[in-house]
């Protein structure tokens, strides 16, 4: 093995620590199976969602700290539960009524209700492929129904029909006593009805690789454990799994920290050894409620790409995912201006910074080179200030501001007055509501005409943001905050607002004062006439 990046070795950012333990846990010898392998997973019984690119974008960037430690070989598999049955119809399906009928089938048994691929699972199977391939995973996409039905999965399946009681004896203890007294870690294939059976196993066969099981109408069946014949129960699949992929490393949630505790000892009793794991927290809607996907609350990625460019939903799946963080509309904004400032700042900082930049997880090494010509904040009050959803109305106060920044030479910026607009027209617009300014703040304001009336037309941000901080100094204001305040009420029609040095050079000297004479004057702010 070559040697391993030296500043790699001591980064603080969580990809390294992670990819550190994963490199404790293979050592510096390819695995037997030719590679390390890093899993995700994913449950087709619906759509891909916005904690299916979390969990991706994130094991990547373990993945690509993992490259700078070993120059070991890994794969990225992107594992579909597409075995499991059905257990309920979804909310937001065509032909809902179609898929009764099949409730309890394996979802690669369902037929599809959008009528384009073969099965439920293989249409959402699909739908995954595509999610993934638009933002660039490197990934091998793995089906739980072909595993089965292959034999891939047969070698590990007679290993816990082997083990089974202490398989079970691991699983009782977690179950309530009605639930006990039933379970077993093998599911069934009905071959009549072809549903996942729940059902209790009478006698097992170790020798014959079989089981026999009680079916629906009381008659007992005896059927092999391997060849897609039986399933496993979730925790002791997820086990299996491991033991027959060599699974060495995945990340799950919160909420599957005893699942995760329950499969690794599964996975010890099979002779496996449990992946180098993660646990990252969930995520909270605008009320600080867990975010459920039968709910529907919380953003869809679909929601997020409307506003915001795909970086920025990438920095907030990086930021402290060990924290629950609120997701929501409201958070977009600072996202993205906090990924500007990252990729801003990156060429600025000495290789050992560069690999604590969330810019370098974010882009794998290699984040694009764009001076940071304005904030997305300010881009949405420009909108607001000029009253438009017209991009070239917002492109000619931009170049004008900045004559070097054509939608050519600064794409990034031509992406970000694109989402502005989309942000503004949906979320500014119908929240704006300007007031009138009383008498002592209307002193105020004359004051600071007064003043950008006496600075040249070509003073920079600086310049204006200082005689700014002075105007509002001179009035009685409680703070400067205040002042501010006040400002964005009058001026924007509402409570925050930019740097109002920066919002005056890129808005206009003469159409800054214009704008003040407009509020002195108690004119309708809001008017464009």
């Amino acid at each position: 093995m070559s040697k391993p990046n030296e500043h790699a070795l001591n980064a603080k950012a969580w990809p390294f620590a992670e990819a550190r333990d994963l490199l404790k846990r293979v050592g510096d010898k390819t695995p037997d199976k030719g590679y390390v392998l890093i899993e995700t997973g994913y449950g087709p019984s619906g759509l891909p969602h916005i904690g299916t690119f979390g969990e991706v974008a994130r094991t990547t960037m373990v993945r690509h700290a993992f490259s700078l430690l070993s120059d070991l070989p890994t794969k990225l598999v992107a594992f579909s539960d597409d075995m499991d049955g059905l257990r309920k119809v979804p909310d937001n399906i065509a032909n809902p009524e179609m898929l009764e009928e099949h409730l309890g089938k394996p979802l690669t048994a369902v037929p599809d209700p959008f009528g384009t691929h073969e099965s439920f699972g293989h249409h959402n199977n699909a739908r995954l492929q595509s999610f993934l391939d638009e933002f660039g995973f490197d990934y091998e996409f793995l089906s739980s129904t072909e595993c089965y039905k292959s034999g891939r999965f047969d070698q590990a399946l007679l290993g816990v029909l082997e083990r089974y009681e202490k398989v079970i004896n691991v699983i009782l203890p977690t179950l309530g006593e009605e639930r006990r007294a039933t379970y077993s870690p093998f599911l069934p294939v009905c071959p009549e009805t072809g549903r996942v059976l729940q059902v209790p196993v009478i006698e097992r066969d170790v020798d014959a690789g079989t089981i026999v099981y009680e079916n629906e109408a009381g008659k007992k069946v005896e059927t092999p454990v391997t060849g897609g014949h039986c399933k496993l129960q979730w925790k002791a699949d997820w086990a299996m799994r491991w033991a027959a992929l060599g699974v060495d490393y995945e990340m799950s949630g919160k909420d599957l920290i005893e699942s995760v505790n329950l499969s690794g000892k599964i996975c010890h009793i099979l002779g496996g050894h449990p992946p180098v794991g993660f646990t990252y927290e969930l995520f909270l809607d605008e009320n600080g409620e867990k975010i459920s996907k039968s709910r529907g609350n919380g953003l869809t990625v679909e929601e997020w790409l409307r506003y915001a460019p795909p970086e920025s939903l990438s920095l907030f799946m990086f930021q402290k995912p060990k924290t629950a963080k609120r997701l929501f509309f409201d958070i977009i904004p600072r996202n993205i201006d906090d990924y500007l400032s990252h990729l801003a700042g990156f060429e600025k900082q000495d290789a050992a910074q560069q690999l604590s930049n969330p810019a370098w997880h974010i882009h794998r090494g290699h984040p694009p080179h764009e001076e940071a010509h304005l904030s997305f904040n300010i881009l949405l009050n420009l909108a607001s200030v000029c009253h438009t959803e017209d991009k070239a109305v917002l492109w000619h106060f931009v170049s004008r501001y900045r004559s070097d920044a054509t939608a050519e030479t600064a794409p990034i910026l031509d992406r970000l007055i694109e989402y502005a607009i989309n942000y503004y027209r949906d979320f500014v617009k119908p929240q704006i509501q300007y007031r009138q300014p009383s008498e002592d703040e209307k002193k105020a304001l004359e004051d600071l005409l007064a003043t950008l009336e006496g600075l040249a037309d070509n003073a920079d941000a600086e310049t204006i943001q200082t005689e700014v901080y002075e105007v509002g100094k001179r009035h009685p204001f409680p703070d400067l905050k205040a002042w501010f305040k006040t400002l964005y009420e009058i001026l924007l029609g509402q409570s925050q607002g930019p740097r109002m040095g920066s919002f005056i050079a890129l808005y206009g000297l003469d159409e800054s004062r214009e704008l003040l004479r407009r509020a002195i004057s108690g004119e309708d702010i809001a008017s464009t006439d």
